[in-house]
């Protein structure tokens, strides 16, 4: 199924995210293509955005849609290792697409807060993992979360493409962002359940791109 094929019927579901159908589009095409060059997704947010942010990891890091078999080469190393547990992983990890939410390391974060700026608790992981071909995807329901906004500003003087997912206004993090998704909602309650359907339809996407496993259950 093509990129767009996935988005249109994504928005058949929700209608009012027609207005944020090209800059959703450009976000599988920017994830995809991070992915294709060896690249990997960071993610950020605060409350219910990092939750968010958790939340695209786990989608994209094991089976989102269907099925992903390990590559046969690491089949076989797991089986020559240990022919009987081996099998066993072989048979049941999956491939993952590098993926590292930047709100999970509570001992990390703490640190930078405690240490040198609690604005700066993305920032400092973006300098330490970020890569050229990488991709942010950094989550305020209003724009202008400082931490988030942070972290938007050190990618990109990194090189990389910066997605940005906020509400209809986009405050400061939309100066940016390559990718500004700002759906047509203020309240941050309403934006944040736009926000869900915008990033499962990304990885049903990216996941159908590389693994061709949609099926029609989800």
């Amino acid at each position: 199924m093509e990129t767009k094929d996935i988005i249109s019927g994504f928005l058949q579901r929700y209608p009012a995210l027609e207005i944020c159908r090209g800059d959703i589009e450009a976000a599988c095409e920017a994830l995809i293509g991070s992915y294709e060059t060896g690249g990997k997704v960071l993610t950020c947010g605060n409350g219910g955005s990092a939750a968010d942010a958790d939340h695209i990891v786990g989608e994209l890091m094991k089976s989102f849609e269907g099925r992903r078999p390990l590559d046969e080469t690491l089949w076989r190393d797991l089986v020559e290792v240990d022919p009987s547990r081996g099998a066993y992983l072989a048979e049941k990890l999956q491939t993952g697409l590098p993926a590292i939410s930047l709100n999970a390391h509570t001992a990390l974060i703490t640190a930078v807060a405690n240490d040198i700026d609690p604005s700066l608790i993305f920032a400092q992981q973006v300098a330490a993992y970020g890569r050229e071909e990488d991709v942010l995807i950094a989550l305020t329901t209003s724009g202008n979360s400082r931490n988030v906004v942070d972290a938007a500003i050190t990618a990109k003087a990194m090189g990389m493409t910066v997605i940005g997912m906020t509400g209809e206004n986009g405050g400061k993090l939309k100066e940016y962002c390559d990718i500004p998704i700002r759906v047509p909602a203020r309240r941050t309650a309403e934006v944040q359940e736009y926000h869900l359907p915008v990033y499962h339809a990304l990885c049903k996407a990216v996941e159908e791109a590389f693994f061709g496993t949609m099926n029609d259950e989800g």
